[in-house]
């Protein structure tokens, strides 16, 4: 039987693993991209988030108690945040009371830095906001209220450069210049009313004065206009009384000298005329007289043309029969040519045919005794091969005698003398007589009795006697 212990314990030891597991894993942060957690760890100090310095944006935030492994968190945004500082009661240089309000925009530059300064960004804003307000407070100090209502643009830049050296000692920029965005009485006080009332007073006096000075000139400037318009009417009047003579002497003057360049133009027009007329009678003559001249030198180049027209003609004439007797004579050179290149291909065809033919068969004859000769050859160079052929074909010889051998103790009469113990062994040593050994040491003994000059003899008239047999057979 299993122990309840065995299956206790194991189950006991998972459920722990897995426990410290999802307590881990609970413990497990990722940064979200618009802030940056500075985490501690005993004397390190680590930046987790989307900045220049940082090391990743997942960690694992363990309790401070825990020991080696605890961790103390700052958490910071990333975007730029605002502070709104409205209703700031301040005093010029005078202690004239007035109300401000003041904008300014801002961004963590140094995580790292600010966390060392303050645990939160909120504790981080209420430090900057007392930061922007004394900086206001001590600049506007030093300055009429007049001034500030008249230049307010300037000061949000000496508000920023006042509080830069302090923010980068909290780890922050800032993002634009400090805005001063109003500026009011304070409850209770009509400083900045009645200076506004002052101003406008002033400002109604000047537009006045302004408007009765330009009245006045508007009115100097129209008399001086009407004066003008006079006197500029009368001269040009007198102008148009001299411009209208000047032009009837002109007008008077240029007729008569037209009527005399008429005159004198009629004149050379006439000569010019009669200049033409005689020209032209002249080149009358000339043409005529060139006209006969063409004439006679045409007639004479149409004969001395129909003449030479007529010597080309029968130029042509015999040109055409010696051409027509030239082609003849070439088409009968070029059938003669053609029929004796076509007899000298045939005979060249039936020459090729031939010599074609002769080639095939001494391929062919050299084809046929190809295999002899290279077995010639392999045989000349191999001395084993040699050997080996020849033992071939001396083991032929023997199996042809050794048939004929056969053959012969087929039809003879013979008797065996087996000498044994029994009558199985006797058999068995008569059977071995016809055995292949023993007709191959036969053989061999034949063999070697063909090579005595005795032997060489009987083999010849056995084997003269066996082939006269064989062929009566």
């Amino acid at each position: 039987m299993v122990d309840i212990m065995d299956l206790i314990i194991p189950g006991f030891v998972i459920a722990a693993v897995v426990s410290v597991i999802v307590v881990i894993l609970s413990l497990r942060r990722i940064v979200p991209t618009n802030e940056v957690h500075v985490v501690r760890s005993g004397t390190q100090t680590h930046c987790y988030g989307a900045t220049d310095n940082s090391e990743g944006n997942i960690y694992y935030e363990f309790p401070t108690w825990v020991p080696s492994l605890g961790v103390s968190v700052t958490k910071f945004g990333t975007n730029v945040f605002d502070l709104d500082i409205p209703d700031y009661e301040a005093y010029d240089k005078d202690r004239l009371p007035f109300v401000i309000d003041v904008k300014s925009f801002f961004r963590i530059s140094s995580p790292v830095i600010a966390s060392q300064r303050v645990y939160s960004q909120a504790e981080l804003e209420k430090q900057l906001l007392g930061i922007v307000q004394g900086a206001a407070r001590s600049i506007l100090a030093k300055e009429d209220l007049n001034t500030i209502m008249g230049e307010r643009n300037k000061y949000g830049e000496m508000f920023t450069k006042e509080v830069t050296d302090q923010l980068v000692e909290w780890g922050v920029s800032a993002v634009k210049n400090i805005e001063l965005m109003d500026i009011r009485d304070s409850q209770g006080s009509n400083v900045i009313i009645n200076i506004m009332a002052k101003k406008k007073s002033q400002i109604e006096m000047e537009s006045r004065q302004t408007v009765a000075e330009n009245a006045r000139k508007a009115n100097e400037a129209e008399i001086l206009a009407k004066k003008e318009i006079e006197l500029k009417q009368q001269e040009a009047e007198q102008a148009v009384g001299l411009r209208k003579a000047e032009v009837s002497q002109q007008v008077g003057i240029a007729e008569e000298k037209a009527k005399q360049e008429v005159q004198e133009q009629a004149k050379i027009t006439t000569e010019k005329e009669m200049a033409v007329k005689r020209v032209q009678e002249v080149q009358a003559a000339e043409i005529k007289k060139q006209a006969s001249i063409i004439k006679a030198e045409g007639d004479k180049n149409v004969v001395e043309l129909n003449a030479e027209a007529d010597v080309a003609k029968s130029e042509g004439v015999k040109k055409v029969k010696v051409l027509e007797a030239e082609a003849k004579k070439a088409e009968i050179e070029l059938r003669a040519d053609a029929d004796l290149k076509a007899a000298k291909n045939e005979a060249q065809g039936i020459e090729a045919k031939g010599k074609a033919q002769a080639a095939a068969k001494e391929l062919d004859e050299k084809a046929k005794v190809a295999g002899d000769i290279e077995l010639f050859d392999k045989v000349q160079s191999n001395p084993d091969y040699q050997e080996f052929m020849i033992n071939t074909k001396r083991v032929e010889a023997l199996m042809q005698v050794g048939i004929e051998q056969a053959k012969n103790l087929g039809n003879a009469e013979i008797k065996i003398y087996a000498t044994a113990e029994t009558v199985t062994s006797g058999i068995s040593k008569a059977t071995n007589t016809f055995s292949p050994s023993n007709g191959f040491n036969v053989a061999s003994l034949l063999d070697a009795f063909s090579s005595t000059e005795v032997g060489e003899k009987i083999a010849k008239t056995l084997g003269s006697v066996v082939e006269s047999k064989t062929k009566k057979d």
